[in-house]
C-alpha cells in the first residue's frame, strides 16, 4: 500500500521510494532495498505499476515506476481497508474495561 501511495504522487525510481517513505514517516519506516525490489516486481506483475527506464537528475539510468489505473483502484481499496482496521483497533483500545 505504501509503495503504491508513493508511486501515485509521481513517477519514481526504487531508491527514491525508500528515501520518500523514510522522509514522510520521519525515519520510522526503514525499507531495505532487498525487500523493496521484489515488492516492486510483484506490483508490476499484478498490473498495479508500470515501469520505464529514464535518466535521473544525477545522470544515471534508473527504472521509474508509475501507478496504473488498476493500481489506483488497489490503493483505494487497501487504504479503505486500513482505515477500517485502524478504527476497529481504536474501538478495542478505547474500551473502558
Amino acid at each position: 500500500m505504501l509503495i503504491l501511495k508513493v508511486a501515485a504522487l509521481r513517477p519514481i525510481h526504487g531508491y527514491a521510494i525508500v528515501q520518500r517513505l523514510q522522509q514522510i514517516s520521519k525515519e520510522a519506516l526503514q525499507i531495505r532495498q532487498g525487500s523493496l525490489y521484489p515488492a516492486l516486481y510483484r506490483l508490476e506483475n499484478r498490473g498495479w505499476l508500470t515501469s520505464a527506464w529514464k535518466t535521473t537528475e544525477s545522470g544515471r539510468e534508473a527504472k521509474y515506476y508509475t501507478l496504473t489505473k488498476a493500481g489506483r483502484r488497489q490503493l483505494d481499496s487497501e487504504t479503505a481497508g486500513w482505515k477500517r482496521l485502524c478504527e476497529a483497533v481504536s474501538l478495542v483500545l478505547e474500551t473502558g474495561e
